[in-house]
């Protein structure tokens, strides 16, 4: 039975939050393709509220698994 790979856009928008949850500026984004880069910023915006609502540490872990 074959995996089912895992879409990129979703990957990156995680990455984008996992980046906006420590704190890391958004200048930081690794991706120059405009559609990667804009899933990199939604995700490093939730990431970012997420920090200011105070999901860190295990909180935030639970809640990056469901989305």
């Amino acid at each position: 039975m074959k995996r089912q790979k895992r879409d990129k856009t979703e990957l990156i928008f995680s990455r984008g939050h996992q980046a906006g949850l420590s704190g890391r500026s958004k200048e930081s984004c690794p991706y120059a393709n405009d559609m990667q880069k804009q899933s990199w910023l939604n995700g490093w915006h939730d990431g970012r509220q997420d920090q200011w609502s105070g999901y860190s540490g295990v909180s935030g872990v639970h809640k990056i698994a469901n989305i």
